[in-house]
């Protein structure tokens, strides 16, 4: 299995080098209320150097049209993030796919995504989600999850979970909102190792 990568809530050219770099997946940008918000024009600077491949996301909760149409203009991300039910309010354009977000503790539908997002009850708090629930989504589909993630327990979600991917934002942070590159590069290393002794498993079976 390869372990998809999202590093969220970029701010600056430094922490965008230090994802692509190291290895990340995809790259997230936050339009919410939030210490790491950035606005569409500067997330498209930021993104303007990101290579093929890598893929944009933009972050957003209870979006008005007006606003996902500005981001998708300046940034023209792959996927739209944000919670599963403000997609019933939304249309996205062009080849922008919704990537819907599920919060610990709430119902979740009985036809499930092909792709959606674990979060906890609080984007960008820190607060690890429920891994239970997080597993029975994985087991049912696509999941990337996130909350609480950081280099030294995101071995341990990827066991207990097998998501498809992982988020990570306070994580790799040493002050609220600026990314530090080394913690950057620390967890993208540990879930390359966590990855590989899942394969290394599945190789035994």
């Amino acid at each position: 299995m390869s372990i998809l990568v999202k590093i969220c809530g970029l701010t600056s050219p430094e922490g965008v080098c230090a994802a692509v770099d190291g290895g990340a997946n995809a790259v997230g940008f936050v339009f919410a209320e939030s210490v790491r918000k950035t606005d569409p024009r500067t997330a498209a600077r930021l993104a303007a150097e990101i290579p093929p491949g890598v893929v944009k996301v933009a972050v957003m909760r209870h979006p008005s049209q007006t606003q996902v149409d500005e981001v998708i203009e300046h940034l023209q991300p792959e996927f739209l993030q944000t919670d599963a039910e403000d997609f019933d309010q939304i249309s996205l354009a062009g080849p922008c796919r919704p990537l819907p977000v599920f919060r610990a503790g709430r119902p979740w539908p009985d036809r499930l995504p092909g792709l959606l997002l674990f979060e906890g009850p609080v984007s960008g708090s820190g607060e690890v989600a429920d891994w239970r629930q997080a597993r029975a989504l994985a087991g049912r589909t696509r999941t990337v999850l996130a909350g609480g993630l950081r280099p030294g327990n995101v071995g341990e979600a990827i066991r207990a979970v097998r998501p498809y991917g992982v988020d990570v934002s306070s994580g790799v942070e040493s002050v609220p909102g600026v990314k530090t590159p080394s913690l950057i590069r620390e967890f993208i290393g540990a879930v390359r190792e966590a990855e590989k002794q899942l394969n290394s498993i599945g190789d035994r079976l």
